[in-house]
């Protein structure tokens, strides 16, 4: 028999580690003296912390490692830690390549003023009008008359909080006239549709890449011409069609450059 001290030397573990694994019953001692209180392993116990150590190493938690032990579906547990540890690779690898983007481009004339942030959209109702406009300024005309109309056939409908008002580029890219787009704004539950108003599902996006534009809409191709050369440079491929997400505009802001929209592109990874 080995006494604590000792079994923790041979094997390069605390005496503190041995005490919580006791505490714990994951590695209780095979005999504890009564009058003194001390602990005392066995040989036979060697390969059970050996195994209790090599799981630590790879990173599975203590009550996973108890469930191993105890004859849990070992194989189940190791395929959920192998796709973890195979998210968390994609995860720093991609950490790698923006902070290896950002770098070579701190060496070019590169606005650091667009930030790219990679996240999902949610699941939402939304009320509808498609449309092709003229120009970004016809927004002012035709967005408050759709909220016009939708209120008149639903007094009680009632947005989401936070709210999410944005318009879709059916077009799939950046146009400063003639633009095909869908305005859309999210609500609590469906309502009554109107002769050109429609009330619909928008599934969510599991991911996208987003940026925000400060200033009018009359300067905001220079943010989709740096989004999307910052999605083509990042292995990505747009999967849908892009957003605008107005958080400040015309109804809160006086000053046009104080104006603020999030860009919205669904992306997937290339292969």
């Amino acid at each position: 028999m080995y006494r604590i001290g000792l079994f923790s030397k041979i094997n390069k573990v605390t005496i503190k580690t041995l005490r919580y694994y006791d505490e714990i019953g994951l590695l209780k001692p095979a005999f504890v003296d009564e009058e003194n209180g001390y602990r005392y392993y066995t040989s036979e116990q060697l390969p059970t912390l050996h195994k209790i150590i090599a799981l630590r190493q790879i990173g599975f938690s203590i009550d996973e490692i108890m469930a191993i032990l105890k004859g849990g579906n070992i194989s189940i547990i190791f395929e959920e830690r192998k796709q973890e540890i195979e998210t968390s690779i994609e995860e720093k690898r991609q950490q790698l390549f923006q902070i290896t983007y950002y770098l070579e481009k701190m060496k070019e004339d590169f606005n650091m003023n667009y930030e790219i942030v990679l996240k999902e959209l949610p699941e939402v109702i939304v009320y509808s009008k498609r449309m092709v406009i003229p120009n970004y300024d016809y927004y002012f005309e035709a967005i408050p008359q759709i909220g016009k109309e939708v209120t008149k056939a639903n007094p009680e409908l009632q947005c989401t909080v936070p709210e999410y008002c944005f318009i879709i580029y059916h077009d799939g890219e950046y146009k400063d006239q003639n633009i095909d787009v869908e305005f859309c704004e999210s609500v609590t539950a469906f309502g009554t549709d109107t002769e050109t108003i429609k009330f619909k599902k928008i599934e969510k996006v599991p991911t996208a890449a987003c940026v925000y534009h400060k200033g009018p809409y009359s300067t905001i191709g220079k943010a989709y011409a740096h989004l999307f050369k910052w999605i083509a440079d990042n292995g990505y491929t747009p999967s849908d069609n892009p957003r605008e997400s107005y958080i400040d505009g015309i109804w809160n802001k006086e000053n046009e450059n104080d104006w603020l929209t999030e860009l919205q592109v669904p992306v997937m990874k290339n292969k």
